[in-house]
Formats: C-alpha cells, structure tokens, sequence
C-alpha cells in the first residue's frame, strides 16, 4: 500500500476507532430510536451524492462537445460508483438510487420524510443550498455537517472532494454500519427489512469494491506532491470530526425523547 495511504490511516486510526465505537449504537433500541436516527442520517445519505457528482463533473467530461479525459481510469471508476449509487437495483429488483432506497426504507419503518421533502423541494426551485439550509428546522451539527460537505465542494480541489468522499464516507461505511446493524434491535423486525438491504449493500459496495478504488483515486489525484497529502489529511479529519458530531447530536436528540 502507498506509504502516504498508510500514514493518513494511521493518524486516522483514532477517530475512526472512536466513531465506530460511538455510545449512538448502544442508543438505538427501540424502532422509534432507528425512526428518528433515519430522519436525520438521511441528509448525509443525500449529501454524499453532491460529492460524487463534484467528483464525476471534474474527472470526466459532462459537457458538449465531449473531449477525452486526463485520466480514463478515474473516470472509469466515477462512473461506476454513479452507476451503482444513482440506479442500483433495490432488494425487489426496482431500479432506484439509494437516496431512493434510504426513503423507502424510512417509510416502511414509520420515519417522517416531510423534512427531507420539503429541503429538495425547496432545492429544486432555489438552484443553490445557502436559503433551504437557513430554512432547515434540524439540529445544529446536521446543519454543519452538510455546510462542510458543500464548502469542500467549492474548493473545486479534487483531492480534497475525493478526502472527504473518501475518508469521511465511503472508507468508514462499512464499520459503522455494521455497528448499526448489530446493536439495533428493533420491535417488528419485518419493518426493518429494506433498511438491512440498504445497509447491506453499503457494506457490499463500499467495503469490497469501491472503499479500496477509493484510495487509489487519492492516490491518483496526490501523486507526489507533499502539499496535496497533508491538505487530505486535513480533510479527512475534519471529514470525521463533523460525522462525530452529527452522532452525537443524533443520540443526544434520542435521549432527550426518551
């Protein structure tokens, strides 16, 4: 593995331990407790997908006339992770993104989705984040954690888009969500279906395929210079930091219900 690969690992070594150990998992008991971790985690399950497009945008060619990439291979894998996340077969073979399929899970467990309706919506005739996020009735560290996904986005510096695409998401996936499929213990286990095929899949993707192409693209993307792997550094940390968070505030809203 690439030695900078292994040192940002290393130094990673402890938040990613902390985050996948976060007391949040030992919160989620009841189907209200998964309802309410659903109705907030899924702004970062929508989020995600600004990252990848930011990353499909500068890495391949999205305008007319097409011209040929830099670099095929990063395209290449851009692509299928679109692919995969925009139009990907759901647990009865409906074709659909997982945003699509984290909304069909909420609905089958009895989560609210009107607030994350009314964000996209209020999106879709805005054009821009800055006035539906001010609007957002959400806790504080959703809120901080979406503006750090956007304001990685605005650098247009697509080592650090892939960092927080990278170590803040698809590299962590996989652990935190099996924590989450193994300490929720929900009353109707029927109603949990789809949310374990989302997290399943998740754990499929990212954790065998698209987590190890991940690091190559950092690694791609840094080559060798010094600066751009510390600034992924950086990222990653704070990538992690504001995923912390985001838990935390989650659990907090838990115990507070309860």
């Amino acid at each position: 593995m690439n030695r900078n690969i292994v040192h940002i690992e290393k130094e990673l070594f402890g938040l990613r331990n902390e985050l996948k150990n976060h007391s949040l998992y030992k919160k989620l008991h009841t189907l209200e407790d998964v309802q309410l971790f659903m109705e907030l985690h899924v702004f970062a399950v929508w989020d995600f997908m600004s990252l990848l497009k930011a990353l499909q945008i500068n890495l391949t060619c999205v305008s007319i006339p097409w011209v040929p990439v830099k670099n095929a291979e990063l395209a290449r894998f851009i692509n299928e992770i679109t692919v995969a996340e925009e139009s990907d077969y759901d647990a009865n073979g409906v074709i659909k993104s997982h945003y699509e399929m984290y909304l069909t899970a909420m609905f089958e467990v009895g989560a609210k989705t009107a607030n994350i309706n009314n964000f996209i919506n209020e999106l879709r005739g805005n054009g821009s984040i800055e006035k539906p996020l001010e609007n957002l009735e959400v806790p504080t560290a959703v809120k901080e954690f979406l503006n750090f996904t956007f304001e990685t986005i605005k650098t247009n510096k697509n080592h650090l888009i892939a960092a927080a695409f990278t170590f803040g998401r698809e590299d962590v996936i996989p652990d935190m969500f099996i924590n989450i499929i193994e300490k929720a213990s929900l009353e109707n286990r029927k109603s949990y279906d789809s949310f374990t095929y989302y997290l399943k899949r998740h754990i499929e993707l990212d954790g065998d395929e698209h987590g190890p192409l991940s690091l190559k693209m950092i690694e791609e993307l840094c080559g060798s210079d010094a600066e751009k792997w510390n600034e992924v550094l950086e990222t990653a940390k704070k990538a992690l930091q504001v995923r912390m968070n985001l838990w935390s505030s989650i659990e907090r809203q838990i115990m507070n219900r309860n």
